[in-house]
Order: C-alpha cells, then structure tokens, then sequence
C-alpha cells in the first residue's frame, strides 16, 4: 500500500504537531530536542560579549519560552527539568562546561518576582504543573469540544460532568492520568456560578460564600434531609418569585436557631436563573484561569519588602540595576566574601585601607564612597 500511495512506512514512537506520539509518557528521551535546541541557542549567544541584565532578558524571552508547548500537555520529569534550569543557571552566571562562574543568589530567590526580591524568571515543575492545571480547568468550562466528548467517552464523568472518572490502567492512560494528578488544588481554588442549579451540590459544592456550607454550617448539615441534593433541587418556582425549601430530619434546638438565621440570611440574595451552572476562578480576572494566577499559588509566598522601584528603575541600563539588585541581596564578590569562598586575601578596602571590605562599608560607610555620595546628592540639592 505504500508503494501504490507513493508514501513511506514510518514506526512510533514519532512526532506529531510537535509532540510525541507513541512514546511511554514519562521517558526523558521526549524532550531530548528541548534540551538540544537550547544548548544550541546558548552555543550561539556565548559568542557574544552579554551583560547579566541581557542575559535575564534572553533566558525570558527565549530559554524559558522554548519548553512551553510541551509543558503545556506533557509531564516534564524532574531530572529533565533539573538540567534546563542548571542551563539556565548556568547561562545567568557566566559559567559553562568548562569554566564556573560564582552563582552570587540563589536559584530560589531568583525565580521569583521582582516585587519580592527576585528576578521574575520561573521555575520549571512548578510552571508544568500551572499548565497542566489549564486542562482540568477547561474541561471544566467546555461543553460540547471535541476533545472533550472523546475524554468521556474514554473515562466516563463524575460531578455532574465537571471532570472526568479517575484514568485507571497501565496503558493509554498516561497523557490524562497525570493531568488530572493536578485537580485537586485547581478545584480548591474554583468555585461555582449558579445558573439552573442543576450541577452544583448545595451542601458539598462552593458556591455561596468562600467554603462549601456543610464545612460552614457542620451542625445544620448533620440533620439535613438531603445531603446530597443540588441547588436546583433546593429551590422551590412554585413560591411566589421562588424560595428556598430546605428540609430537616428534626426540629432546631434553641441554641442551633442562631444558625438558620446565618444560613437564611446568607441565603437571601441568592436566586437561580436559566443560564448554565459556571466553575469560576477565584482571583482571576473576570473568572477566568490564569497561568501566571496559577504559578503564583504553586510558589511559596515570601513576605520580604523588596526596593524594586529604586533598582528596576526606566531606562537605567539593566546591567546596573543587576548590579544593585545583587548589592541590596549583599551579594557581590566583596574581599570578605572572597575569602569565604576560599581565597586567601588579607581583608583590606582598597579605597581607604583603613576598615575591612564588605558590601554596606565598600558601597555606602568608606570614607571615599561617603565624598562621592555627598558630590553626587549635591548636585540635586540633598543631603
């Protein structure tokens, strides 16, 4: 048959719109061309002379860019994305297969955003997971793709068709298994919109306030009569402009009374229409899942106040701000840092040769730096 259709017989594993078919899901040899076009790119831009504030702008623009189809649908391996950052790392510092460069901050402190001290570049798993995360969210939202018919047909649908069966088997079942290995954190920070109410749990799902209201109301959810009724199921049309009609196994105690008023009056505005039920992001603009929302909630959040409007300042050069950046982290190779990493160097300032050498004494405290800080603040008048 090739023969007569003038086609050539290929094998799997192979590639297909860019992506692996046919290959084991978690075999490292899939992103073999990631970390190939990247050392590649860095062969050609090592030619060149680049200042640490270029290097930032290449490994954002280009580096960290590169994986991002992958990341988008496939898994990365954490010894996969180990290499691409020490790459990266690498290339921020200077330092390569040959030579090594000191790395003056922290990888951790640099993946973050520049509001907390870091240099807004990403960390890779954390950044897979945000985007694998997208899927559980769109599934969520779609309603008649394709693709989605396809992912029920293949693993059913639980939830009133929010997301789908757990993927079970040890074959065919790795693309989607490992997508939904992210459902839990996306839906503890979805909640619902309520249109007929037919989809959404009153008692078990989020949709009326921050926390689902058996979590809120523990002692009214014990005696309800129907725990597992939906919102729609709740709401009575027949009553005048409708109301709701929640049915208990008893009468309230005196002292659970106080709750039924919490519980009405939260109640009160809300009201079922004919529109369709919604999952809604929380935080996100206009409801709508972010990648950038996402990562932020995956990363540790860090309360340090950072200076960033008096380093990242428009149009300084950027390697000077790279330069205050490392200064204001007291990372810059001073003599009393040298000798920390080894060197054996008498700690000497080589302005005034009076004090030791160290980052607030060499930049602010020396004599020669206080005259050249005094000559610079003269000219705008401040002292």
């Amino acid at each position: 048959m090739a023969v007569e259709l003038g086609c050539k017989v290929g094998q799997l594993p192979s590639t297909y719109l860019g992506l692996p078919l046919g290959a084991p899901n978690k075999a490292g040899y899939v992103w073999d061309g990631v970390e190939e076009r990247m050392r590649w790119k860095l062969a050609l831009w090592k030619r060149q002379y680049l200042s640490k504030g270029g290097r930032i702008t290449l490994i954002k623009s280009t580096l960290a860019s590169m994986p991002l189809y992958q990341l988008s649908l496939l898994r990365m391996p954490k010894g996969v994305a180990r290499r691409l950052e020490k790459l990266q790392r690498e290339f921020l510092w200077g330092g390569g297969s040959t030579e090594r460069k000191a790395h003056l901050v922290s990888w951790e402190k640099v993946c973050v955003s520049k509001e907390k001290g870091g240099l807004g570049l990403r960390k890779i798993v954390q950044l897979n997971k945000a985007l694998l995360g997208k899927w559980v969210w769109r599934f969520a939202r779609a309603r008649d793709g394709m693709w989605k018919r396809v992912l029920v047909a293949k693993y059913g649908q639980e939830d009133f068709g929010w997301r789908t069966k757990k993927a079970n088997g040890a074959f065919g079942v790795g693309l989607w298994k490992e997508i939904m290995k992210e459902a839990d954190w996306c839906w503890n920070n979805m909640t619902f919109k309520v249109g007929k109410g037919t989809k959404i749990r009153f008692w078990k799902d989020t949709w009326c306030g921050d926390v689902e209201l058996a979590r809120r109301f523990p002692q009214l959810f014990s005696v309800a009569a129907q725990k597992g009724a939906t919102v729609g199921d709740l709401w009575d049309q027949n009553a005048g402009q409708g109301e709701w009609n929640l049915r208990f196994l008893r009468s309230f105690n005196d002292w659970e009374l106080p709750l039924v008023e919490e519980l009405l009056q939260i109640l009160r505005n809300q009201r079922i229409n004919l529109e369709e039920d919604l999952a809604v992001w929380k935080g996100g603009k206009n409801g709508q899942f972010g990648v950038t929302d996402a990562y932020g909630l995956l990363t540790s959040h860090s309360t340090i106040l950072f200076p960033k409007k008096g380093i990242w300042v428009e149009n300084v050069p950027s390697k000077l701000a790279f330069f205050a950046w490392e200064a204001t982290w007291g990372r810059i190779l001073t003599i009393d840092r040298l000798q920390k990493r080894g060197w054996q160097i008498p700690n000497r300032c080589y302005l005034c040769g009076s004090c030791e050498e160290n980052v607030s004494h060499l930049l602010i405290h020396c004599t020669v730096a206080s005259v050249l800080w005094g000559m610079t603040l003269s000219l705008f008048g401040a002292q």
